[in-house]
């Protein structure tokens, strides 16, 4: 896998923070297993990762909106998860059941109906 490093440009201060850091390296390490090829797709990974961004404002770039504590992002990333799958129909999804109004819990047979923010709500400690 490789992963890149970000940070100031060489010789650079932080006066230039808010625009966006430059490739200041690179990182190989190796990942193990044996993942079915003809599934793989950077199409889905993308889009999820672009969805993910537009619905937690705490994901893109220059932003305030970040979480000062891992807890409170692991709590936004759950609630945002959880809407996702459960309580948002999806046209695609609608569209194969006839208009039926279908989450994608409900396609995978784990919800019986498509969730309400409240239903969401009561499951908060």
């Amino acid at each position: 896998m490789l992963h890149k490093i970000y940070g100031a440009a060489t010789g650079v201060g932080d006066e230039r923070r808010y625009s966006p850091a430059v490739c200041t390296g690179i990182d190989i390490r190796p990942v193990t297993g044996d993942p079915d090829l003809t599934e793989a797709s950077t199409s889905y990974v993308e889009r999820q990762n672009l969805t993910m961004r537009m619905g937690m404002r705490r994901f893109t770039r220059l932003t305030n909106g970040f979480s000062k504590k891992v807890e409170n992002l692991a709590h936004a990333v759950s609630l945002h998860y959880m809407h996702y799958n459960f309580a948002r129909p999806h046209k695609t999804l609608t569209k194969a059941r006839n208009g039926y109004p279908t989450a994608s819990a409900m396609a995978a047979g784990v919800a019986d109906h498509v969730w309400t923010l409240a239903e969401i709500a009561a499951l908060l400690d």
